[in-house]
């Protein structure tokens, strides 16, 4: 065949795949759980659990809105904060925001031992210090703002899904060029690689998307899971707690937080590159995954684009699926859509070049976060 032939040959394969995404993406918003509005309070005690560190800049509206969260619950949650040894002031911040609210408690963590990442070792700290009558762990990172709902109603969708973790995802706030261009990514990759309904009771490490940002797990299946011990050394730890729940018998999985919470994970370039530097090595289950998955993306949604501009009236066809499968899921997910979605190849190539930056740094060891050494 002739290198215009396999042109012609990878145009069709590529923009059928890009239209098999989106139909894909559609289905799954169609069945994508979604919180019950005015949700009743908790029957059950809930532990609401905070790690922070060197969050002095942004934690105020989070700790806020938490308190708020409360009242949702009643006399039935407490929340837990524990400072995970910051530097700029973030412990006697929390202090000064919740006060002497009997619901709250503050401590400080104990340093990270050997053989554990900090984040898990922190959330596994909290959840030792969880009370004894809470049947429900709730996980809530420090740049979520939740709504007055968001903790009440995450425990019904925990426990009227019958399943025993739920991850509702936060809407992303996306402000500077690079976040409008990366971070739509987030749901959008899961809404359209991942089949939500199989992937909620597979036990396949595969078939699993977790967010830690909002995450609600049973107690019992918790411990019985290993809790944080099971991701002490994934800087994924969300995603490596879903696994080890699967893999005692448990299900679980994402389900549209859109309304309940919102997160502006980073701050311009440099955060953003950083950020996603300590984990996308690892984020599709190892650095060749990684490697493998970027190269298939960008094949399937950058191709029919390059085509499109040579011409071509198949590869305009897949160039328009792919924005049509971004346009859907950020219209659900409350993300930006004109223009930024016009620029889908764009955002896809800028994720796989951030993937191969991530895998190179892990190999040569030069990763950090909050100034710690990551493996």
């Amino acid at each position: 065949m002739s290198a215009r032939g396999l042109a012609r040959a990878l145009t069709w394969t590529t923009s059928a795949a890009a239209l098999a995404l989106t139909a894909h993406s559609v289905w799954n918003l169609r069945h994508l759980r979604q919180p019950q509005p005015e949700p009743p309070p908790p029957g059950e005690w809930v532990s609401v659990l905070l790690p922070v560190r060197d969050e002095a800049h942004r934690v105020e509206p989070t700790l806020r809105a938490l308190l708020a969260a409360l009242d949702g619950c009643h006399e039935h949650a407490e929340l837990v904060v524990l400072d995970d040894g910051s530097s700029d002031g973030t412990l006697d911040l929390v202090r000064a925001v919740v006060g002497d609210d009997p619901r709250v408690r503050v401590v400080e963590g104990e340093p990270t031992p050997t053989g554990w990442l900090g984040k898990p070792w922190a959330c596994r700290q909290l959840a030792d210090q969880a009370n004894h009558a809470s049947t429900v762990l709730v996980f809530v990172d420090a740049d979520v703002v939740l709504s007055p709902d968001a903790v009440a109603a995450t425990v019904h969708q925990l426990r009227d899904s019958g399943l025993d973790l739920v991850s509702p995802y936060p809407r992303q706030v996306a402000v500077t060029w690079a976040e409008r261009l990366v971070q739509p990514l987030l749901q959008w990759s899961w809404l359209t690689t991942l089949p939500l309904a199989v992937a909620e009771r597979s036990a396949r490490p595969s078939l699993s998307a977790a967010n830690g940002q909002l995450l609600a797990v049973d107690r019992a299946v918790y411990d019985r899971a290993g809790g944080h011990g099971a991701a002490r050394a994934d800087v994924l730890d969300d995603l490596a707690l879903l696994r080890a729940v699967k893999a005692t018998g448990g299900h679980g999985g994402v389900t549209d937080g859109t309304t309940l919470a919102t997160c502006r994970m980073y701050e311009g370039w440099p955060d953003l590159r950083d950020g996603y530097g300590k984990s996308l090595w690892t984020a599709f289950g190892s650095a060749s995954g990684g490697v493998a998955v970027s190269a298939a993306l960008g094949a399937v949604y950058c191709w029919p684009a390059l085509a499109a501009l040579a011409g071509s009236p198949i590869g305009a066809f897949g160039y328009a699926a792919g924005v049509a499968g971004r346009v859907a899921t950020g219209r659900r997910t409350g993300s930006r859509v004109w223009p930024d979605a016009l620029a889908h190849p764009a955002s896809v190539a800028l994720l796989g070049a951030l993937t191969l930056r991530s895998v190179r740094e892990h190999r040569a060891g030069t990763l950090r976060w909050k100034g710690r050494p990551l493996p």
